[in-house]
């Protein structure tokens, strides 16, 4: 009961200074409107960016050759002819954490139909190669294992080569290309992927039967990379233990050597962005709790107002008969009242600036649950700390010296 009295006292102090007590709340609603915002920003940042690299294949595992120096220079791993396809196939028959593997070389050139052309590259890949990096065949069908081993002159192009080679609307389906004047047949178009993480265009793209590539274009028998997939994202990490095992036995790399083979998950690239996001947020939030902080020093400065103002009354008070604890009480519930009520305009305002931010600005927001609880909890513990001084300073006033105030 008493408590309730407190509450309404403090309550009625507040309605009494309205225009002061909403000019103290700024401070703090602007603080937890931008930690929201910022919160959401960064979090919508990550999201999107797992996003994306969920699109590629998020379980994907990439094998290499692992560049070597010669004479003091360092050799490209397109040069490097440590991968074949001994390895491919050791790794598809005996890699039980992988569900489809691929070899892969590529090459660079120019596309031509009729009297247009685009400059593009060529993937030698297998069937495979589509489960691995999450696409479908929007228009016709993937070429086949048969084609892939009579090495057949069959490709599959992305929307991007679609669109500047077939400039009239025609269907490519069944249509013969030319790559650096090999010429391809059409089998299908595969779905829009648009920019990948690093601003690549994933649809300017030209798939073709590995074993097609290696004999017509680039002349070699080694493989450039082995492309697989996990089962699941989860065992990716044992998926990389498994395949480095193998491979070392294969290669006879000997322990503490160097492997002349480099093996990468999407997770780390997933554990690497996700780190930067986090820290990028964590920066953003920093600056937002600045005005945060600042709404916690007007709330002190309007109670110490305050406790200035009611001096007298806190004498009188004191004098009837209200304990010490009552008088911090009252001023830390005020304190307290005037921080949460600001914080939870905060919150609307900011959810509702993250609504703006992606519908006019087009950034991807995610406002989570823990943010709204946080800045509750930010609130609250402002609202006793910046109030807890000005109210223990009330609380020890003097009666006699504070009914004499003027």
């Amino acid at each position: 009961m008493r408590m309730l009295n407190l509450l309404k006292i403090s309550f009625k102090a507040i309605v009494l200074n309205k225009v002061r007590a909403l000019l103290t709340m700024l401070g703090v609603i602007i603080g937890v409107a931008s930690v929201i915002a910022m919160l959401a920003i960064g979090e919508g940042s990550k999201q999107s960016i797992k996003a994306q690299i969920s699109s590629m294949g998020s379980n994907m595992i990439t094998i290499r050759p692992n560049a070597e120096r010669q004479g003091g220079v360092r050799l490209s791993r397109s040069e490097m002819q440590s991968l074949t396809l001994d390895d491919f196939e050791l790794i598809q028959s005996e890699a039980l954490l992988l569900t489809n593997v691929s070899p892969q070389v590529s090459g660079n050139g120019q596309v031509i139909y009729g009297s247009d052309n685009w400059p593009s590259n060529i993937y030698g890949v297998n069937p495979e190669y589509l489960a691995i990096r999450v696409w479908e065949v929007q228009h016709g069908s993937m070429f086949t294992d048969a084609e892939v081993k009579s090495a057949s002159k069959v490709a599959v192009i992305g929307q991007t080569v679609q669109e500047n080679l077939f400039t009239n609307g025609e269907n490519p389906v069944g249509s013969m290309i030319r790559f650096n004047n090999i010429p391809f047949k059409v089998t299908g178009v595969l779905e829009e992927k648009g920019e990948n993480t690093f601003g690549q265009d994933q649809d300017d793209v030209v798939l073709a039967p590995y074993t097609t590539v290696q004999k017509r274009i680039l002349a070699t028998d080694y493989l450039q990379s082995i492309t697989a997939s996990a089962i699941s994202e989860e065992q990716s990490e044992q998926a990389v233990e498994e395949i480095t095992a193998l491979m070392n036995k294969s290669h006879e790399i000997q322990e503490g050597a160097t492997a002349d083979f480099e093996i990468r998950s999407m997770e780390e690239l997933i554990s690497t962005f996700s780190s930067t996001g986090e820290l990028l947020t964590l920066l953003l939030v920093a600056i937002a709790s600045i005005s945060l902080l600042i709404g916690g020093i007007g709330i002190m400065n309007i109670m110490y107002v305050s406790v200035k103002e009611r001096t007298r009354e806190i004498g009188l008070r004191l004098a009837v008969g209200a304990k010490n604890n009552d008088i911090l009480m009252q001023f830390l519930i005020e304190a307290i009242l005037i921080s949460v009520t600001g914080g939870s305009i905060g919150v609307l305002l900011g959810v509702s600036a993250t609504f703006f931010i992606e519908k006019i600005l087009s950034w991807p927001t995610s406002v989570t649950g823990y943010s709204i609880v946080i800045s509750f909890a930010v609130c609250a513990i402002t609202g006793i700390f910046f109030g807890w001084y000005p109210a223990r300073k009330a609380a020890s006033l003097d009666p006699i010296e504070a009914m004499r105030y003027e």
